[in-house]
């Protein structure tokens, strides 16, 4: 598939390019992104360049899609679907920037790309599943607030630079209306 670029009021997802370098390498140094996700720990300016060459790749492949989101010339943070499996699931997967977090950017961000992974003339999802370690209570609350429906805990289901972890995990079916779930792992 080619590389798309999707705008939204505010943003716009793109692939990263050589001069982001800089950008993702300051954020990835954010000790809840490596907690968090799957980015090496340490993160070096190598990772960050490396991530930027995969991304492309990627694209020409089946199994993942990933943009930056930038907010004018700032990058702010990545969103994408990983594990697409070509019977209609994927998984979402994001974060943002340290100093960028707040004020609506993620929730809109993934709202585009949720809407964009539905699509017929995009990934043709039917299932997006949300995972994230227990306890990253942001990234939870941008997932329920998208409409995901809470359905558990994955035991020592994730794996990332810092070992072995229990897992949350949700999903969001393309007939779902989106409204914001009660999830029993966070407060109302």
């Amino acid at each position: 598939m080619q590389p798309v670029t999707l705008r939204t009021a505010r943003l716009e997802l793109s692939l990263p390019r050589a001069d982001d370098v800089d950008a993702i390498h300051a954020a990835c140094q954010d000790p809840d992104i490596q907690r968090y996700t799957r980015v090496p720990s340490p993160y070096t300016r190598a990772d960050a360049e490396k991530f930027i060459d995969a991304v492309a790749e990627q694209w020409a492949g089946d199994l993942h899609r990933t943009w930056v989101i930038r907010e004018g010339n700032a990058l702010v943070g990545t969103m994408g679907f990983y594990r697409l499996d070509g019977q209609g699931n994927g998984e979402i997967g994001y974060w943002m920037a340290p100093d960028q977090r707040g004020g609506g950017r993620l929730r809109e961000a993934a709202g585009a790309a949720i809407e964009w992974g539905f699509s017929r003339e995009g990934a043709d999802l039917t299932r997006i599943e949300w995972r994230a370690v227990v306890g990253n209570e942001p990234s939870a609350r941008v997932a329920r607030a998208l409409g995901f429906r809470f359905e558990g805990t994955l035991r020592q289901a994730l794996v990332n630079a810092q070992g072995r972890t229990d897992g949350w995990i949700a999903s969001l079916l393309r007939t779902d209306d989106r409204m914001p779930q009660p999830w029993p792992v966070l407060p109302d």
